[in-house]
């Protein structure tokens, strides 16, 4: 079983960058389908991007499209957030998942990411 633990949250002003990190361990990281998730109190856990083993796959939130980067390192297993242009709207507890059948299965406890105008 597959344990995630997410950094790299903070809080910046509109239009700054952050880069967060997930750190995975136990379990096959190669196998697992990764994502990024977000949720701000009182909503659903939200989509913002995921990315295939192999890295060929990178679909994005239409909400985060070309401000946003996923990427991986199979041999740190590790998968990373890098986030351009910061709104305030992005601000919410960000998630890392793994997923190794149909759903998201694996969590991590989240990071905290506050953007102000």
């Amino acid at each position: 079983q597959v344990q995630l633990v997410e950094s790299g949250g903070g809080s910046v002003q509109a239009g700054a960058s952050l880069r967060l990190s997930c750190v995975a361990s136990g379990g096959e990281f190669i196998t697992y389908s990764m994502a990024w998730f977000r949720q701000i109190p009182g909503k659903a856990r939200e989509f913002v991007a995921s990315i295939s083993w192999n890295s060929r796959s990178t679909p994005y939130a239409d909400s985060v499209k070309g401000r946003f980067t996923i990427s991986r390192d199979n041999a740190k297993n590790a998968i990373y957030l890098q986030m351009d242009d910061l709104k305030p709207e992005d601000t919410a507890v960000y998630y890392c998942g793994a997923r190794d059948g149909l759903e998201y299965g694996y969590w991590g406890p989240g990071t905290q990411v506050t953007v102000s105008s």
